[in-house]
């Protein structure tokens, strides 16, 4: 059995998930050290333009469950947007590694060449073969909302490295 799909994808989504809730503890610590508003950094941004911190880990969440569960052919949870607190946010982290931790190798084969659609019924509909979804797509979407995520916080001040960014590996 081919497992390169699973192994390029599943414990990357892990270790960059679990770094990510790291992070959003420091974060918090950080805050109540400081005496800062939480919502000062959940709201945060790099840019007027760009989404919140908030809603990058949303984002970075919602990559890695689609991604990977699309590749193994499974159904996908539906999580609301509703996170309105650091551990909110790493709730919904949490619920995220449950799910891709209970997909298998066996699932993801031939997930390189199955066609994922994307924006199905839409004038942006893209279809790719699973390979291309995976690298071309999936993970450089993932690991930017990922480090957009980080540049927020360091940004406003949370003592962070690159050690936290790479989490255990």
């Amino acid at each position: 059995m081919n497992q390169a799909m699973y192994t390029s994808s599943i414990p990357v989504f892990k270790q960059m998930l679990n770094s990510l809730q790291v992070i959003l503890s420091k974060a918090e610590e950080h805050a109540a050290a400081k005496n800062i508003d939480a919502n000062v950094f959940l709201q945060a941004r790099l840019s007027p333009d760009m989404f919140s911190l908030t809603r990058q880990v949303q984002i970075a969440a919602d990559f890695a469950k689609g991604v990977a569960g699309r590749l193994a052919g499974a159904e996908l949870p539906e999580f609301a947007d509703d996170e309105a607190s650091f551990a909110d946010l790493r709730g919904r982290i949490a619920k995220t590694l449950a799910f891709i931790e209970n997909l298998t190798p066996a699932q993801f084969e031939g997930a390189e060449s199955r066609e994922i659609t994307l924006r199905p019924g839409t004038p942006k509909e893209k279809t790719l073969i699973g390979s291309a979804y995976l690298l071309s797509y999936g993970l450089p979407q993932f690991f930017f909302h990922v480090a957009t995520a980080y540049g927020i916080l360091r940004h406003h001040g949370v003592e962070l490295g690159k050690r936290d960014y790479m989490g255990q590996y």
